[in-house]
């Protein structure tokens, strides 16, 4: 290729993915889909992409890296508090019930494909995985409740490994077989890889422990350095005994996360947005290279088998792992339905089909298509699926809508309690005991504490909320809260109080409106002016537009004398005015806003 149609290449990759990744966010879809059909649409249907002539020798290992790097991304969300609460399920699921998924798909796969039994069980340990590429995005649209979102999310990381590793052991047998040396042979390896991968992993996580954690790097080299890390270690192990990199990085990422004194949030946020890049760029790549008319002449029996793994391999997986568990009928009703398949599948049939090609086994090609449908049906399926489910069997948890309301004093919780009325939940942190007594008298949900501590990361309950309000005294306090939820929320859905003080400083002393969020009110309130006017006697009014008063009525009536602070639309949602807020609204919605005492209300 040349240059030019290298770089082409390289582009159209690129925008591919940032529009698959748009449209999911715009549909609540997993992205997965969008990236397969992409890559499909762009490699076999119109022949504008040959990953094997774009990067020729470089596409398996650069497979490779990516998945270890997705890997070791999710390993660092895996806390050992978690698995306290779900820990006998999870290692159900990835021990009794794996082996329980791999039986039922081999069988299917040898008697309706009439694959042979060593291709059968290397394929049965290929799609018994789930995989957080697939889950995660799914888990964020299907929102179940968070003990099976927590199981859901272990399983899938957990599970990757370890299906790779299974992998890996059939196919050193299918390989060392035709010696005579099968059994012994895979044992061996399974032994090996194990004992490799730990070693390498524990010690890693160790090292680039310290290394964070005594500030022998400067904090803004602490993400090279983990790439740098997570690459040798996953480079090393493999290199010592073959295949052993994955669960290296797996365990090294585990060891991490759980480390006391180590703070890997913004080495995650990091792997968040790097592992984006590679899932997008990876599926696209491997669905480049998918051989459609293989794939078709699978035939019938393809549904057959995905009808298998839907309804028999996964009920019957949870059925046996969740027995004698506090689960009700509903959580497991969801945990049956849901197991996409994801990368690690797409990847490993990749790597694996090609070898055992190269050595000669028949129908090893088909390896690809094969896991390739599973990957696709799975994905349709439970993503058009999983979210109505999970509200007909009443296990999802509501829409991320409410407010984090930063204070619990006066005005903040006659603004909650006017967020309330509107139908929005509401959860006020303060840390001081009066203003918290005093929010739980009148039934506001409260938090004790500072929400930008170490406790408030563990048991600050985020579930339905969506939006940050900081109305505490203290404009830091807003600002260091906006800084720490920018993640969780967005910037777009972060606002707080203007300070009386901004306008008297400098840039250099002025918090930035990024890290501050955007100003509530359409006319900027500071604390003291709005504490003022409340104790003046202005009041917080709900007004209900209609047809017969709409909104220049509202306008004609109050003027400039009423300061817009919220409004719920037709649909129910709820919208912050700031300064710069363009809402028209229409009948049908309800307008909050303060209004001093001498205007009309």
């Amino acid at each position: 290729m040349s240059e030019d149609q290298i770089l082409l290449a390289f582009g159209g990759i690129g925008a591919a993915a940032l529009g698959c990744q748009w449209l999911a966010w715009r549909l609540k879809l997993p992205a997965i889909l969008f990236l397969l059909l992409s890559g499909i649409l762009a490699g076999p249907v119109l022949g504008l992409l040959d990953p094997q002539a774009l990067f020729g020798p470089l596409l398996m290992p650069l497979v490779s890296l990516s998945v270890a790097l997705v890997l070791f991304e999710g390993s660092l969300t895996l806390h050992l508090s978690e698995w306290r609460d779900v820990g006998t399920v999870v290692r159900r699921l990835v021990t009794i019930g794996a082996l329980a998924t791999w039986a039922v798909i081999t069988l299917a796969t040898h008697w309706l494909l009439g694959f042979d039994w060593m291709l059968a069980l290397l394929f049965g340990t290929l799609t018994l995985v789930t995989g957080p590429t697939v889950i995660v995005p799914m888990l964020r649209v299907v929102r179940p409740k968070a003990t099976i979102a927590s199981i859901l999310r272990w399983e899938g990381i957990v599970i990757d490994p370890i299906g790779a590793l299974l992998a890996v052991v059939v196919y050193s047998f299918i390989i060392a077989s035709a010696t005579g040396e099968g059994l012994s042979h895979s044992l061996l390896v399974f032994a090996g890889v194990i004992l490799c991968g730990s070693l390498f992993g524990a010690v890693g996580g160790w090292v680039l422990g310290q290394i964070i954690r005594r500030q022998w790097l400067p904090e803004y080299l602490h993400n090279l350095a983990t790439l740098a890390t997570v690459l040798g270690i996953f480079i090393g192990a493999n290199k010592v005994m073959h295949e052993s990199g994955l669960l290296a990085v797996t365990i090294m990422g585990m060891g991490l996360a759980n480390m006391n004194g180590v703070d890997v949030r913004q080495i995650l946020h990091f792997k968040e947005n790097l592992s984006v890049l590679l899932i997008s760029g990876l599926f696209i790549l491997l669905a480049a290279r998918l051989d459609l008319q293989a794939m078709l002449g699978l035939g019938p029996a393809v549904l057959a088998l995905l009808l298998v793994i839907q309804l028999i391999a996964r009920p019957l997986n949870v059925a046996i792992c969740t027995a004698g568990s506090n689960l009700g009928w509903r959580e497991r009703a969801l945990l049956a339905w849901i197991a996409p398949r994801g990368i690690v599948a797409a990847a490993v049939s990749a790597i694996f089909a090609i070898r055992l090609h190269e050595t000669g086994h028949a129908g090893a090609l088909l390896l690809v298509p094969l896991t390739f449908a599973v990957i696709i049906g799975t994905v349709v399926l439970q993503s058009a699926t999983a979210r109505p489910l999970a509200r007909l069997l009443k296990v999802a948890e509501p829409a991320p809508s409410g407010f984090l309301i930063v204070g619990a004093n006066p005005p903040a919780r006659a603004l909650g309690k006017a967020l309330q009325q509107l139908g929005s939940r509401v959860l006020l942190t303060d840390s001081s005991w009066e203003n918290i007594r005093a929010a739980r008298m009148e039934e506001l949900p409260t938090y004790f504490g500072n929400p930008a501590s170490q406790h408030a990361d563990a048991h600050l309950d985020l579930v339905g909320l969506g939006h940050l309000l900081g109305l505490s005294p203290a404009g830091e306090l807003n600002t260091l809260a906006s800084m720490r939820f920018r993640h969780d929320f967005g910037h777009q859905r972060q606002f707080a109080l203007a300070s009386g003080l901004e306008s008297s400083r400098t840039d250099k002393h002025r918090a930035s409106g990024e890290h501050r969020g955007h100003f509530l009110g359409s006319q900027p309130l500071t604390y003291s002016q709005l504490a003022n006017l409340l104790n003046q006697g202005a009041e917080l009014y709900s007004t209900h537009l209609t047809d017969g008063f709409g909104w220049n009525d509202y306008q004609a009536l109050h003027g400039d004398r009423a300061t817009l602070l919220f409004a719920r639309d037709n649909q129910g949602w709820v919208h912050v005015f700031t300064p710069d807020t363009a809402l028209t609204p229409g009948p049908g919605w309800t307008l909050v806003s303060l209004i001093e005492q001498d205007a009309p209300a």
